[in-house]
Order: structure tokens, then C-alpha cells, then sequence
């Protein structure tokens, strides 16, 4: 994951040998993420990738979510 660019997010767990930094607002937004994908799910068009175009997939997604917070 580091070769491709990426960071760890996820922190280490307590008895590691060489614990790697966490940073906890990156940590925080991950979850929040997490936590929001299956209630987006929910709408079949995005669970089942009707739209098969990327940027009518992404419309779609924010059509979801704006029906999520609205509820």
C-alpha cells in the first residue's frame, strides 16, 4: 500500500513490536465512511452498479446520499 502512495490509517495494535503513528481525525473519517456505505447500499441502483458510466454512478450516489439526510 505505502509503494502505491497510500498511508495506514488503521492503528496498530497494542502489543506491536514497532507501533506505527496514527493520526485520529484521518482514523475518525474513515469510520464515518464505513459506517455511510451501507446505508447508501441500500438504494439497489448503487448496490448492484445499474449505471454503468462513472460520472452517472457518482449522481447516482449523491442522489442517495442527499435521501439519507434528509431522512
Amino acid at each position: 500500500m505505502e509503494k502505491a502512495g497510500g498511508e495506514a490509517v488503521i492503528p496498530s495494535r497494542k502489543n506491536a513490536v514497532v507501533p506505527r503513528e496514527t493520526d485520529w481525525s484521518r482514523y475518525k473519517d474513515r469510520k464515518l465512511v464505513e459506517r455511510f456505505w451501507p446505508k447508501v447500499k441500500q438504494y439497489r441502483r448503487v448496490a448492484t452498479r445499474f449505471e454503468k458510466k462513472g460520472r452517472n454512478f457518482l449522481a447516482f450516489v449523491k442522489v442517495a446520499s442527499i435521501m439519507i439526510l434528509l431522512r
